[in-house]
């Protein structure tokens, strides 16, 4: 079961999120793919995390991972109850979202979507031995939801609480970039299932989005060292100190209306 999650989690995470950036802008034949495993359009996830939240990270309204906030939970049913709706929500909101494209393109984004969903259900059925629909079908949620509390936490924990700026002063990409990413520590498992550029070289990743996972970690020490040199910050830190950081400011970093950081006389 364990694993058949970690294989559902790298398939319908890493791959997909590398694929989406490693053709950062560029129309890529591979892009089906991403609808299947992912469940979101390869049209929708271009605009939102290549376009948007990669061109004005943290700017308020474009790329400040606004999305991930539910003001109307609380602390606690957010932060460990939510997560175990996350296969539940996603294709839903990814339908939503087809409201906004043309029909052409929606019909075939339902088609790949629906048939990731149905593959993985038929193979649980008549490869792996479920004996019924309702154990097959709980089978999926639950491989789906294995690390759905991390998936949460650090897609919130790398962003929200940093320094968030306006659309109208945003300051030059460098210092955007420093100020609003966080990177977290190598943790095994995690950086298995979602890859070394969305856990420890997240920073690296945002300045260098085509680079692969290797590559990321490769310039990992000169991106830190850089960045030390021109006084600018490289933001790292724990899971668990984030994870209680966020439950001790729940509100003014989720439900809140984050402050605007100005910089001033910047070179």
């Amino acid at each position: 079961m364990q694993l058949r999650g970690m294989v559902g989690v790298l398939r319908a995470c890493k791959g997909p999120a590398l694929l989406d950036c490693a053709r950062h802008g560029l129309r890529c034949p591979l892009w089906p793919l991403l609808q299947v495993c992912s469940a979101f359009s390869a049209e929708y996830a271009k605009y939102g995390h290549v376009k948007m939240h990669h061109g004005y990270t943290n700017v308020l309204g474009l790329g400040d991972s606004s999305t991930w906030r539910l003001p109307c939970l609380n602390r606690y049913v957010y932060m460990f109850l939510a997560p175990l709706l996350i296969p539940i929500i996603t294709p839903l909101v990814a339908v939503e979202r087809l409201r906004k494209v043309e029909l052409r393109l929606a019909a075939r984004s339902l088609g790949l979507i629906f048939l990731g969903l149905y593959a993985h259900y038929w193979v649980l059925l008549n490869v792996s031995g479920f004996r019924s629909p309702g154990s097959a079908l709980l089978c999926m949620l639950t491989t789906r939801s294995l690390l759905a509390h991390p998936y949460l936490h650090v897609n919130i924990f790398q962003h929200i609480g940093l320094p968030m700026f306006s659309r109208d002063k945003k300051p030059p990409r460098i210092h955007m970039m420093s100020l609003g990413v966080l990177n977290l520590p190598r943790l095994p498992v995690l950086d298995w299932a979602f890859g070394h550029s969305i856990i420890s070289c997240h920073v690296e990743h945002h300045f260098f989005p085509r680079l692969s996972d290797n590559m990321c970690l490769k310039v990992k020490p000169v991106v830190s060292q850089y960045l030390h040199e021109k006084q600018l910050p490289y933001n790292e830190d724990s899971y668990l100190a984030r994870f209680r950081l966020f439950l001790s400011r729940y509100e003014e970093f989720m439900v809140q209306t984050p402050p605007i950081t100005e910089l001033v006389g910047l070179q």
